[in-house]
């Protein structure tokens, strides 16, 4: 091929010097259109620079430092020294100790002014030192070059997300949209302080919503980006994400990368869920999240056959904790969640998402299908920091076995005489390691020669020591278990 067009150009070549057609010579004119471009033309969309100019002033870089303090003991001068040894001079004081401080930068990230009394919200990551532990000195430098020390309000590593506080008035900030809203497809600006360059503004569009499973924050953590192409590189964690309107859409969070720069592969936390966690921080300094109880399953085909439900349907409760939110509500093994509070929920993420939004103590609407019908009930939020109350008679005694205080009910359920005291086990973990060991219908009577009284008691008395002897009755006999906590 490469030889045909090499000799059909030469034919050419060779009918021009033949005296063939030839282009005729002609001036040439290049009119240039020196008009300038109307930027509030709606017919023509020109620029964006009248939409993103007040949303830019929003956006400021948040540097973060870490004070490093040792003690150093200073050493006597090595001339005294000498002439302490060989002219036998008496050893003169040593001097006290020195604290020292040494600062160490810990980087430059991006943060988005909410309100103009100078709230910024960022990225956890952004303010966290490389110890875990939050920076020792916050600086924020707004976009007209003033720079403010800015104080932690609180942050939530499981969400990636923190409020600062800078002491300012009338300071630009961002309207928040919401980010349920968007569709892919949708157009979005990514403004930040990329590679610590300065305030830059990236355009792309949303290419998807809702991801999660990334493992970008942990097992524990709350996943629901927005993906986009809008180029997002290191320092623009914190910084925002913005649609056509100028308004806050998210929070630039995290890049997938082999090289470590843009590829078009952005995800940012959803405006929507970044407000809840920010009103949360700034209310309290922590965010509270309630839980249900319960162990589940996303609803795939084999599922959703055996199950009589279609597909992707909802979230399957496998297994309910009695004396836990769902147990006490009513919810069953075997039932499907297919919405919270009205929001429709169709994986495990979305669920965790939508009852995390409450706080422990709050009511939420569970809508679940169970037999072919759908059923809705109400259920109070537990605390997952105490999940059964101070006072309770039922808990997590041993690492997937949960024990109630043995009353007339768990009696008649599990054929126990009256004569039998203790706790029972009420529910034991499939995957628990004494799931070998432990039943449901199981009664602890004695902990290391000491009758229980309560979980609390209990659970005392197996951390005092590191193999505990139990003393059991299960099924009409008794019997010796050594338990190591």
């Amino acid at each position: 091929m490469r030889k045909w067009i090499y000799f059909f150009r030469s034919s050419l070549f060779c009918l021009a010097c033949l005296g063939g057609s030839s282009v005729p010579a002609a001036d040439l004119e290049l009119p240039l259109d020196s008009s300038g471009i109307n930027r509030e033309d709606p017919s023509y969309l020109t620029s964006y620079a009248s939409i993103l100019k007040p949303a830019k002033e929003a956006v400021v870089a948040v540097h973060s430092a870490s004070i490093l303090r040792y003690i150093r003991q200073r050493g006597m001068d090595p001339r005294m020294e000498m002439l302490r040894r060989y002219y036998g001079l008496p050893t003169p004081e040593r001097p006290e100790p020195e604290e020292i401080e040494r600062r160490i930068n810990e980087g430059v990230g991006s943060g988005v002014v909410i309100s103009a009394d100078g709230y910024i919200l960022t990225n956890n990551h952004v303010i966290t030192a490389r110890d875990g532990e939050p920076a020792d000195e916050l600086l924020v430098e707004l976009n007209d070059g003033r720079e403010l020390t800015a104080q932690l309000v609180g942050r939530d590593p499981r969400s990636d997300l923190a409020v600062l506080k800078v002491d300012a008035e009338g300071l630009p900030f961002l309207p928040i949209a919401d980010s349920d809203q968007l569709e892919v497809g949708d157009i979005v600006f990514a403004i930040g302080n990329p590679m610590g360059v300065g305030l830059t503004i990236t355009q792309g569009i949303v290419s998807a919503t809702k991801r999660s499973n990334l493992s970008i924050l942990g097992e524990s953590g709350y996943e629901s980006f927005i993906q986009t192409d809008a180029p997002i590189n290191p320092g623009n964690s914190g910084g925002a994400l913005v649609d056509a309107y100028g308004r806050l859409v998210g929070i630039n969070t995290a890049i997938l990368s082999r090289s470590g720069g843009s590829i078009g592969l952005g995800f940012a936390i959803p405006s929507t869920f970044a407000r809840s966690i920010a009103l949360a921080l700034v209310r309290d300094g922590e965010v509270r999240r309630g839980m249900l109880g319960v162990s589940l399953k996303d609803v795939d085909a084999d599922y959703a056959e055996a199950f009589e439900v279609p597909e992707g349907a909802g979230v399957l409760i496998q297994s309910v904790v009695e004396g836990l939110p769902a147990a006490t509500a009513g919810l069953l093994r075997g039932d499907v969640i297919v919405g919270i509070n009205g929001v429709e929920v169709r994986s495990i993420q979305k669920l965790r998402i939508q009852v995390a939004a409450s706080p422990p103590g709050e009511s939420v609407r569970v809508r679940f299908r169970r037999e072919g019908k759908m059923r809705e009930l109400e259920v109070v939020l537990g605390d997952p920091e105490n999940p059964y109350g101070a006072d309770a008679q039922v808990g997590e005694l041993l690492d997937g076995v949960t024990f109630a205080w043995l009353d007339d009910a768990l009696r008649q359920k599990y054929g126990l005489d009256w004569r039998v005291q203790g706790l029972v086990a009420v529910s034991v973990e499939a995957d628990s390691v004494y799931a070998e060991a432990i039943e449901p219908g199981l009664v602890f009577v004695e902990i290391n020669g000491v009758a229980p009284e309560s979980i609390a008691h209990a659970r005392s008395l197996l951390e005092s020591r590191r193999v505990s002897r139990v003393y059991v009755y299960y099924k009409g006999r008794v019997t010796y278990l050594a338990i190591r906590p």
